[in-house]
């Protein structure tokens, strides 16, 4: 990469292909849009499809129809990070030689039941109740057991020791100008890959930003809690700290975010209803701060 684009104000908006594309996904595709055009800047579209059982071909098709008809343009190759899933594994084991990596062979039952028996009063973080560590200390032969008996398990980050590691961390977002203290120790043990998924939401899009060149993260306040993560993520990977903007989300009339299950009104939709494509990105860009 070049150091003109190495410097760029480089932006990404990154969907994932579930379902088609609604007024929601446009109010943030817009927003990482327009900083990268105001800035002479670079805006990227990542498709991020780790999901397999629910990710379908004719939905990413369908994200492109949209965004070109909208009238925005974006850099080519499309990086999906089903085909990645390499960079991924680099990146564990990197975090395995730190000794920050411990499988988990817990399920969801066990989990429960396991907090249930203990006699402090449940901790509870950002994503629901914060795993107890039941799995941390297990032996090497018990792991080893366990993958020889073909167990389902989970590759979880030792928090503890990953923020010993990393030391006071903090990043800066433009919502309001604020300098942000990372406290990812309100998570736990985070999962960063199964058994039968080889890499998790955060893994990835800390290193697809990465590899990426994002200089701004543009992404709705609903995923701010994740940053705590990531910012943690980056310092131990070595990466470099992008700059953040966690916007308002979108509504409807009744002040409820647009969202796929709540049956937001899609783009296709608004297209086959005859609406120009001006007239949408109008309405989209309503309440964008």
């Amino acid at each position: 990469m070049s150091d003109d684009r190495t410097h760029a104000l480089t932006t990404r908006f990154a969907p994932s292909p579930t379902g088609y594309l609604h007024l929601g996904h446009v109010h943030a595709a817009l927003i990482a849009f327009d900083a990268a055009q105001a800035n002479d800047g670079r805006f990227i579209v990542r498709i991020e499809d780790i999901d397999r059982g629910r990710c379908r071909a004719e939905f990413e098709d369908a994200i492109f129809e949209d965004l070109a008809w909208l009238g925005l343009t974006w850099e080519e190759p499309i990086r999906r990070q089903s085909a990645h899933f390499d960079d991924y594994a680099g990146a564990l084991e990197t975090l395995k030689q730190q000794g920050l990596l411990y499988p988990c062979f817990c399920t969801r039952k066990d989990i429960r039941e396991e907090i249930k028996q203990s006699s402090h009063a449940p901790h509870v973080g950002p994503e629901g109740l914060i795993y107890p560590g039941t799995c941390r200390t297990l032996s090497a032969d018990d792991c080893e057991q366990n993958f020889n008996g073909g167990k389902s398990y989970a590759l979880r980050l030792n928090m503890t020791e990953a923020c010993r590691q990393a030391g006071p961390l903090t990043w800066q977002d433009q919502k309001n100008n604020q300098t942000i203290a990372a406290t990812p120790a309100l998570y736990g043990d985070v999962v960063l890959a199964r058994k039968d998924t080889p890499t998790s939401y955060h893994l990835a899009c800390t290193i697809d930003d990465h590899l990426q060149g994002i200089t701004l993260v543009t992404r709705g306040i609903d995923l701010q809690p994740a940053t705590h993560v990531h910012r943690l993520l980056q310092e131990l990977l070595g990466f470099e700290t992008p700059r953040y903007h966690h916007h308002d989300l979108a509504t409807d009339e009744a002040g409820e975010r647009l969202a796929k299950r709540h049956q937001a009104e899609t783009i296709r939709a608004l297209r086959d209803a005859g609406h120009r494509p001006e007239d949408v990105k109008k309405r989209a860009r309503i309440s964008v701060a």
